[in-house]
């Protein structure tokens, strides 16, 4: 099982990618490159040369391949149409580990970059990741709250609902949830570490070819990743037959795939202190949802 959900997330990314690419230009009345073209972006950049710009190569080379693999580990956590591929062999705090790793690899790169134009991505990447992160980690452990347990089985089971009385910490936590999205996946409005007509790709500048291209992949793979993360805990349900279930999560990956593209498409981006605010406001709901959790809301 934990195979399939990273070949899911590995053929997927890139499609949902050119999903949000191909409505996006539609809803800005253009014509939008063809569905398949991140495929085709990925291939080019992963046949280029593996050229060496920055200050430290190796610590590159181990931020790329860290953002991706962390990304993939993920999938193996997260139930794709089935349980949890680990089942009780993981437990939420391994996730929210994980999950964290992405931004940590983003600082990586850009520290390793050593360009004027990387350090001021990590320092946005940073102090996102500061205010951003913590919502996760707060929604989780509101699940394990509600489960009474750590066990992933447990808490990724739409866990957030699982009170005998009316579910407000379920409801607070899935506007949070889809409020934060845009920010997790690095799409507009709070794309502000890439920012690309104003940092140049913030953390990303000095890189090209393959070690691009891994990058790239990891960030459309969240995309797969975090949709899948939502659904366990919101929406987990199903028939309970692995093909029917696995339909219906990919369904609702497009929902949210859709949600996504629409937000980017009609909003600008955030100034760095306007997403830090943003950020801010989502914890302290967050925050407010695991009180009325611990108390039996």
């Amino acid at each position: 099982m934990g195979v399939v959900n990273v070949g899911l997330v590995l053929a997927l990314a890139p499609l949902a990618e050119g999903i949000l690419r191909k409505v996006t230009a539609r809803i800005q009345s253009r014509q939008g490159p063809p569905l398949l073209q991140p495929y085709y972006d990925l291939l080019k950049l992963l046949g280029k040369e593996d050229l060496e710009t920055g200050a430290a190569p190796r610590l590159q080379r181990f931020a790329a391949c860290l953002a991706l693999a962390s990304i993939l580990a993920v999938a193996l956590l997260v139930p794709m149409g089935g349980g949890p591929p680990l089942a009780g062999g993981a437990d939420a705090i391994l996730l929210v580990y994980l999950l964290t790793l992405g931004g940590v690899a983003s600082l990586l790169a850009a520290l390793a970059a050593g360009s004027t134009y990387s350090l001021m991505g990590m320092s946005r990447e940073m102090m996102a990741m500061m205010t951003l992160e913590p919502v996760l980690a707060v929604a989780v452990l509101t699940g394990a709250v509600h489960a009474g347990s750590l066990r992933l089985d447990r808490v990724l089971d739409g866990s957030v609902y699982a009170t005998g009385v009316f579910p407000w910490t379920g409801l607070m936590l899935l506007g949070v949830a889809l409020g934060s999205l845009q920010a997790f996946v690095g799409r507009l409005p709070f794309d502000v570490a890439e920012a690309e007509t104003e940092i140049m790709e913030g953390p990303l500048v000095e890189y090209a070819g393959p070690k691009l291209a891994l990058f790239k992949y990891a960030q459309m793979a969240k995309v797969v990743a975090y949709s899948a993360l939502v659904i366990a805990l919101f929406c987990p349900w199903g028939t309970g037959t692995y093909g029917v279930d696995l339909v219906l999560f990919l369904a609702k990956v497009l929902v949210l795939v859709l949600v996504v593209t629409l937000v980017a498409a009609t909003h600008a981006r955030y100034r760095i202190d306007q997403a830090v605010r943003y950020y801010a406001g989502l914890l302290a709901v967050s925050f407010a949802a695991l009180a009325l959790a611990v108390w039996g809301y």
